[in-house]
């Protein structure tokens, strides 16, 4: 029997992206969320995840609502664990709930979905001869997750806009900065960016992609 996991970097269940996985997956799939945070406070999250000055960031978000960066290398070294965890659990495919570029997770009979794998050629399919704006979380994460993105057409260019902030007026700016400064399609490079966020961009007059929606609709058609 099919069963679906789900693993974000931050902790579960992520009541902003469950609601986007539903709307597309059926009714009757069995699932399991789990957050490589699950369990900690705020200062084992520190002494465990804090970033690195230099080394490669990641943003995710706490139960209460609350953002948090994290080193992207223990990171990842947490989340195989957790990975290792949803498989023990039955879950016969699961969705990495992070856009990051991870280097070694993997699994042993599960179907594992990393959106850095996915996205990548879905995009640069979709926007084949435009020029491609992203917006990321934080300003760090421009150079240290460009590597994913070197297939497309012409380089991209980049703002940066937090999802996990109660500022709309922010993705908005970024937008419009993306579109003045020539671009034709916008990204959101998080999967905490939600329909919300997708809606404050269009101040921009551009089409804007949705990560997690677009990983969705690709989850829906294997599960």
């Amino acid at each position: 029997m099919s069963k679906l996991g789900t693993l974000t970097i931050g902790q579960a269940p992520r009541p902003d992206i469950v609601p986007i996985l539903d709307a597309y997956l059926d009714d009757s799939l069995m699932r399991v969320h789990a957050g490589v945070l699950d369990g900690l406070t705020p200062a084992e999250i520190e002494a465990r995840f804090a970033p690195v000055r230099e080394q490669p960031k990641l943003v995710s978000r706490l139960l209460d609502g609350t953002s948090v960066v994290l080193d992207r290398a223990s990171t990842e070294a947490a989340a195989q664990d957790k990975l290792d965890t949803l498989e023990a659990q039955g879950c016969t495919t699961i969705l990495l709930l992070c856009t990051g570029h991870f280097e070694r997770l993997k699994t042993q009979t599960a179907r594992l979905l990393e959106p850095d794998r996915f996205l990548p050629a879905a995009v640069a399919a979709l926007t084949r001869g435009a020029k491609l704006g992203i917006i990321v979380p934080i300003p760090a994460q421009i150079e240290s997750e460009a590597v994913k993105w070197s297939g497309l057409d012409s380089p991209p260019i980049y703002a940066a806009a937090s999802p996990y902030r109660d500022d709309l007026n922010a993705v908005g700016e970024a937008a419009v900065d993306l579109r003045q400064r020539g671009a034709d399609i916008l990204l959101m490079d998080c999967m905490g960016f939600v329909e919300r966020h997708r809606s404050a961009a269009r101040v921009a007059g551009v089409p804007t992609i949705l990560s997690n929606s677009l990983m969705a609709k690709i989850v829906s058609e294997i599960v």
